[in-house]
């Protein structure tokens, strides 16, 4: 935990955003991954560990704004947790350490919704994602499970989000810790990967050294050989010459705050001219957008100067063709980048993302579009500010599938050159991504340097194995 004071000053700041009411905070419970024992990693809710610190399961707090209280429900160790745990700091240790002062056992939490509700006492609670906190609110409120998300409080999501996404310096230096981290662990990759090698030989590495590092992973580890599934969990396929590696991982810190960094490189010991031509393409586009991050800089317009340097570059090598503006505009670069250039960073990997998009990336003044291809993945749009922390990560990534749908739908043919396109049918994805500060008159990278350039990357793969 951080020091008490910051937990005090968080609530603090918090009480001064809402005029009245009750703010409901609601931790994580263990998960069972087969039966009730066996639970996956417990991981606390970012909202509940901002404001309280506390990782530990079964546990909720109210801050009464009109009464000026705060009270902490859970349980205290039994004997029979002593047995299988061992005996721990106790909960109002770790309250005490948060602040706190006043701590109830988790069974009376009923008790005083259920008054507030008698006595017609706004109670806001935030939009919830976990099955057995949705259950409880529906029994609580009486609202219908599929509801609860438009029953949440607007003015409790906006007072939260227009704090977390501001990072204090104690934030900044946890940050700075996990993108540090996740660059050594990357290294590390880069270094051992050899063909013949499988993906989850590498996957394997990657946790063990987060374990390792004194936290834990930040997500599931993306390491494979076909870089154009975004997403790709899969740890399956063997290394071969010729093939490209990307890494997509990183840690999160025993404070629970994220790294998140991607590289891609040969799993031979160079680059083909093909690949090194993309690969400086993505890089290009990757220097130019972090470049842009500023005070009062809109992240919309920071993706959309990326996508027309990344179309201009494959123009530039045959792969798409006409006027660049018009063909993002349009989203035909969307065919190449599927996805959006950033998203904010934290407690979370995808900042505050169970809050809703249109309130963590967007404003009132700019509406997420959510219809156009490519457009409706990009997770930030608003006006950037200092002490705000996000990724920057274009890519480009060629689609089988997406080229057989398009190119049989005649679509964006004034855009996209699909003889050309052939050609690149199997070469897979290269995305790039760094951790940024938004500072008082630009920006700054978290964590440490990593190899970026083609050239940097092949002097390490040429002494790697």
């Amino acid at each position: 935990m951080f020091e008490k004071k910051v937990y005090l000053q968080r609530r603090s700041a918090l009480k001064s955003k809402i005029n009245s009411g009750i703010l409901l905070f609601l931790g994580n419970e263990d998960s069972p991954m087969n039966y009730k024992d066996n639970t996956y990693h417990f991981r606390q809710d970012s909202t509940f560990l901002y404001y309280f610190g506390i990782s530990e399961p079964l546990l909720a707090a109210i801050i009464d704004l009109d009464e000026d209280e705060t009270i902490l429900f859970g349980n205290e160790m039994g004997i029979d947790d002593i047995v299988w745990m061992g005996r721990q700091k106790t909960l109002a240790e770790k309250s005490a350490d948060s602040g706190l002062t006043k701590v109830l056992p988790l069974d009376q939490l009923d008790a005083y919704l259920e008054q507030y509700q008698i006595k017609k006492r706004a109670v806001h609670f935030l939009p919830p994602y976990r099955p057995e906190n949705k259950i409880k609110l529906a029994n609580w409120f009486n609202i219908p499970i599929g509801q609860l998300k438009e029953h949440a409080s607007l003015d409790f999501i906006k007072a939260v989000v227009s704090q977390r996404s501001v990072k204090s310096a104690e934030e900044i230096v946890e940050l700075d810790r996990a993108a540090s981290r996740s660059a050594d662990i990357h290294l590390m990759v880069m270094q051992q990967a050899k063909p013949g090698m499988y993906e989850r030989e590498l996957a394997a590495k990657i946790q063990g050294e987060a374990l390792a590092s004194g936290g834990n992973l930040a997500y599931p580890v993306i390491l494979t050989v076909q870089g154009e599934i975004l997403h790709n969990h899969y740890h399956g396929n063997q290394l071969k010459e010729g093939q490209l590696v990307l890494n997509d991982s990183g840690v999160e810190t025993a404070l629970g705050y994220a790294g998140d960094l991607t590289r891609t490189f040969p799993v031979g010991k160079k680059f083909s001219p093909e690949q090194k031509d993309v690969y400086d393409i993505v890089l290009n586009a990757y220097t130019y957008a972090k470049n842009l991050l500023a005070p009062g800089v809109r992240y919309l317009d920071v993706h959309l100067a990326s996508c027309k340097i990344l179309a201009q570059g494959l123009k530039d090598i045959g792969l798409m063709k006409g006027n660049v503006d018009d063909a993002v505009q349009t989203g035909a670069h969307a065919m190449f980048f599927q996805c959006g250039t950033g998203h904010m960073m934290g407690l979370d990997v995808h900042d505050m993302e169970d809050l809703g998009e249109q309130y963590v990336g967007y404003t009132d003044d700019l509406v997420k579009n959510t219809t156009q291809f490519g457009l409706k993945s990009l997770r930030l749009g608003k006006a950037l500010e200092a002490g705000y922390v996000l990724t920057v990560e274009p890519g480009v990534y060629i689609i089988p599938e997406l080229i057989d749908r398009w190119k049989a739908a005649n679509q964006f043919t004034e855009f996209i050159n699909y003889d050309k396109l052939e050609q690149f049918r199997n070469f897979s994805g290269i995305r790039v991504e760094d951790d940024f500060l938004v500072t008082e008159n630009g920006s700054r990278m978290l964590g440490k340097h990593l190899a970026l350039t083609t050239a940097e990357v092949e002097s390490i793969r040429s002494g790697a194995y």
